[in-house]
C-alpha cells in the first residue's frame, strides 16, 4: 500500500526548534496587518494539556495515566471561547511550562479552533506580543486567504488556483 501523503516518520516540520517561524520574525512586532499577512502560512503552535478522565484520588495515586491530551480553549466574558496559539515553544511556556506544543500552520490551527466551535484565537496569551484574533479573521486564515494592503486599505485575497 502506498501513499502519498506525509506518515509518522516524515514530520510536517522537520528540524523545527521551537523559534519564532522565520516568516513572522520581520512582522510579528508590526500592525495585525502584516502578522495576519504571513500567519496562515507560518508555523504556530497550539497549547495541548492533560485532562484528568478519572477522580482527583485516582490522579493522586496514578498520575496522568488517567488523562487525555486536549487544546486549550478559554471562554470569555461573553461566552465565547478562542483557542490558545503561541509563536514559539518559549512563548507557550512563559504562559505555562507543562503545556505541550503542537506545531501546526496558523490556517490548520484556524480550521481547529473553528471545529471546535471557538470563535477567536489568541495568540501569546501573557506575553509582550499578545494579539486576539477575531471571528472574520478566522475565517478567512481557515479558507486561506491572505491579508494584502490595497490603496482601499487591507483587504483578504482567496489564494490563486
Amino acid at each position: 500500500m502506498s501513499g502519498h501523503g506525509r506518515t509518522l516518520a516524515e514530520p510536517a516540520f522537520p528540524d523545527d526548534d521551537g523559534q519564532l517561524d522565520p516568516s513572522l520574525v520581520e512582522v510579528i512586532d508590526g500592525t495585525d496587518v502584516d502578522v495576519l499577512g504571513r500567519l496562515g502560512g507560518a508555523r504556530i503552535f497550539v497549547a495541548v494539556v492533560a485532562v484528568l478522565t478519572g477522580s482527583a484520588e485516582l490522579a493522586a495515586i496514578e498520575g496522568d495515566k488517567n488523562a487525555d491530551m486536549a487544546a486549550v480553549l478559554m471562554q470569555g466574558a461573553d461566552g465565547r471561547q478562542a483557542l490558545l496559539t503561541f509563536t514559539s515553544v518559549a512563548a507557550m511556556q512563559q504562559w505555562n511550562p507543562q503545556a505541550r506544543p503542537v506545531p501546526v500552520y496558523g490556517r490548520d490551527a484556524a480550521r481547529a479552533a473553528l471545529a471546535e466551535g471557538a470563535s477567536a484565537m489568541l495568540l501569546d496569551l501573557g506575553g509582550p506580543r499578545f494579539r486576539v484574533i477575531e471571528t472574520e479573521d478566522v475565517e478567512h486564515l481557515a479558507q486561506e486567504h491572505v491579508l494584502v494592503r490595497t490603496p482601499a486599505g487591507p483587504a483578504w485575497v482567496a489564494p490563486a488556483d
